[in-house]
C-alpha cells in the first residue's frame, strides 16, 4: 500500500514537471530573427536577428543597405493537416 501511495506521488510530480517545462511561444509575440538586414555591407541573407521591420530599417538607415524577410522564416517548412478551434 505505501509503495502504491509513493509511486502516485512520483508519478504526479512527474507528470506535472514535464507539463510545466514545456513553454509554448504565443502567436502574438514577435520572432526574434523575423528580418534581417541586407545589403552590400551585411551579404545575403545578412544579419537576421530583429523582430520587427521598424528595428531593421532603423538600423541600416545611413548604410545603403535594406531589410528583407528572413528566407529561413519564409520558406520553411509548413505544417500539414487542418487547425481546428477548441
Amino acid at each position: 500500500m505505501r509503495r502504491n501511495v509513493s509511486l502516485a506521488i512520483l508519478a504526479t510530480v512527474s507528470a506535472l514537471t514535464v507539463v510545466g517545462s514545456v513553454s509554448t511561444a504565443s502567436a502574438a509575440e514577435p520572432v526574434q530573427d523575423s528580418y534581417c538586414l541586407q545589403g552590400r555591407r551585411a551579404g545575403y541573407p545578412g544579419n537576421c536577428q530583429f523582430s520587427s521591420y521598424q528595428q531593421c530599417m532603423i538600423t541600416a538607415s545611413g548604410t545603403g543597405d535594406g531589410c528583407g524577410i528572413n528566407p529561413m522564416r519564409a520558406f520553411a517548412q509548413q505544417r500539414r493537416g487542418t487547425y481546428r478551434v477548441r
